[in-house]
């Protein structure tokens, strides 16, 4: 296992089609693309939600019960990740344009 990457193999989280790639370990990255093209299936439901799901695993049957479970998303393989938290991705304007830069 090489730990200066994170690989994905096969990501099929909704409307990602069987996509594959490598990205850098403790690096800034950035997802750009149209609406619908998968930006947020491939950082919170196939990336985060792993990650997530591993570090619970990890956890005594006791604190898991606290915790709510994450389904593992549709992908072959995925290495390299790390322990993952997120924040809510939630916009606190009604104006379209507010999610310019989010």
């Amino acid at each position: 296992m090489s730990t200066d990457r994170i690989l994905i193999r096969g990501a099929r989280e909704h409307n990602l089609k069987n996509l594959t790639l490598e990205l850098p370990r403790d690096k800034l990255i950035v997802f750009t693309g149209i609406s619908g093209s998968g930006k947020s299936s491939l950082a919170f439901d196939t990336i985060y939600a792993e990650g997530q799901r591993r570090y619970v695993e990890s956890l005594s049957a006791y604190a898991r019960q606290f915790l709510g479970q994450m389904d593992k998303p549709d992908v072959d393989f995925i290495e390299g990740l790390s322990p993952a938290i997120s924040i809510d991705q939630k916009t606190a304007s009604r104006n379209p344009r507010s999610t310019v830069g989010t």
